[in-house]
C-alpha cells in the first residue's frame, strides 16, 4: 500500500465488506483478462464469504479453471474539498482481500450458505426460506470464497476539525 498512513486492520476491513451492499468478485478468464462482477456476498467467518447464482454462466466456468479471485468493496464513500487547502478529494472506506472459489455441491452446505444470504439481505422474510429453498435449491449454485490471506483496508476520512484521521485513528 502507497500510504500507509491510510492502511487499517484486517478486523476493520471485515467491516467493509460486511456494510458493503455488493461486493465485487474479480476472477481471470483463460487469456489473462480480468473479469469482475458486482455480486451480493455474505461473510459467515473471518475467512468465508457465500454468494449465489445460476448453475451455469460464464462466472462459474471461469472459477472452475481457475478458482483465485480478488474481493473489494467501498462505502462512505463522498466526493469533498480538502479542509486544509480546498483540494478536490474523495472520502471513503475500502478493503480487498484474495481467496479461492469453490462451487458447493452438498445440499446442506448450499442451504446453510443460502440461508447466510438470505439473513442479511432479507432477515424479514425468513419465514418464507425454507418454501423459498423447495422450489430453488435444485437450480441455484452457490459459491463459497475462502480467503487465503488476511483482508486489508484503507481509508481517508477527515475529524471535525479538517484533519485526515491517520494511523487507524478512530473517534
Amino acid at each position: 500500500m502507497r500510504k500507509e498512513s491510510r492502511e487499517m486492520s484486517a478486523e476493520w476491513a471485515l467491516e467493509v465488506f460486511d456494510k458493503a451492499p455488493y461486493i465485487t468478485v474479480s476472477m481471470t478468464e483463460e487469456d489473462g483478462t480480468p473479469y469482475g462482477l458486482p455480486l451480493s456476498l455474505v461473510r459467515t467467518d473471518e475467512n468465508t464469504f457465500y454468494f449465489h447464482c445460476a448453475k451455469e454462466g460464464k462466472k462459474l466456468d471461469l472459477l472452475k479453471k481457475n478458482p483465485k479471485v480478488c474481493l473489494s468493496a467501498v462505502t462512505k464513500c463522498k466526493p469533498t474539498i480538502g479542509p486544509k487547502d480546498g483540494s478536490f478529494t474523495l472520502e471513503f472506506k475500502s478493503a480487498i482481500a484474495f481467496g479461492n472459489a469453490e462451487i458447493i455441491e452438498n445440499d446442506a452446505e448450499k442451504i446453510e450458505g443460502l440461508r447466510a444470504i438470505c439473513n442479511r439481505f432479507l432477515p424479514q422474510h425468513m419465514d418464507a426460506f425454507n418454501d423459498a429453498i423447495s422450489r430453488s435449491l435444485s437450480r441455484t449454485a452457490v459459491v463459497k470464497i475462502t480467503l487465503s490471506e488476511p483482508p486489508t483496508g484503507k481509508r481517508k476520512q477527515y475529524d471535525n476539525q479538517g484533519e485526515e484521521m491517520k494511523w487507524q485513528r478512530m473517534e
